[in-house]
């Protein structure tokens, strides 16, 4: 099979178990702080750098939320068995960049990344994360040429696919919807919350040899679980978080 043919078909294949992809991360993350945590986990400095991280992680979410926040429904779901699009959405953020999801789901996991205070780690991040989401978004576009054609391609051409660019930049008519992204982004939410507490736990706990994670941190945790338990009631059990065509 030729490589045009068949990086889409991996794509596709990668596309429906997209989502254990950042359970092997988490894995590795935690195997990356066990050698070398440098700098001393208990240092004060460290605790500006996992600030720092975790403000990448939730910039990724607020990507995610720009997106999700603006988009109908039929796009940018989490749908794991095939490609869906019943319009192509060219405004607004997809203005800017064509994958502003995969883009906002790789500054989450940079910064849960740099969280292992590892530079190797932070590397393999980049790389796997390039590999395997690069023929997901040829899968897509795959996808979408095939079904939108010409209107694809003259914005393909225009829009950047990963590394977002203004020069074109159109504003979306539909409006910002926060609780459509309450409803569909809190899963986002709680990720970080418990992979971070967890990079915490066991980086303090290689560090020291034993559990010592402070009172912010189970705070933190608790927050981010009650806002999950909470949104996730809410999506099961009403309508408050339903809008309508979205």
């Amino acid at each position: 099979m030729p490589l045009v043919k068949r990086l889409p078909a991996t794509g596709n294949w990668l596309f429906r178990w997209r989502s254990f992809l950042p359970l092997s991360v988490v894995f590795g993350a935690i195997l990356a702080m066990y050698p070398f945590p440098i700098p001393k986990r208990d240092a004060p400095i460290s605790d500006w750098i996992e600030v720092v991280c975790l403000g990448i992680s939730f910039l990724g979410m607020l990507v995610r939320a720009l997106t999700v926040g603006h988009t109908p429904a039929g796009t940018s779901g989490r749908n794991t068995t095939t490609q869906i699009a019943e319009s192509l959405n060219t405004t607004g953020i997809y203005s800017t960049v064509r994958h502003p999801l995969y883009l906002a789901n790789f500054l989450v996991g940079l910064g849960l990344a740099c969280f292992t205070l590892s530079w190797w780690f932070v590397v393999v991040y980049i790389l796997t994360f390039w590999l395997y989401y690069e023929r997901i978004m040829m899968a897509e576009e795959a996808f979408l040429r095939s079904k939108f054609g010409e209107l694809f391609d003259q914005w393909a051409e225009r829009t950047p696919p990963f590394i977002p660019s203004f020069r074109h930049y159109a504003r979306t008519e539909l409006s910002f919807s926060l609780l459509n992204v309450l409803r569909r982004e809190y899963n986002t939410l709680f990720q970080i919350v418990v992979v971070a507490f967890l990079l915490e736990l066991f980086g303090d706990l290689f560090e020291t040899r034993r559990v010592q994670v402070s009172a912010n941190w189970w705070i933190f945790l608790g927050v981010g679980s009650g806002i999950w338990f909470v949104l996730r009631a809410l999506k099961r059990n009403t309508t408050l978080l339903n809008v309508k065509g979205r």
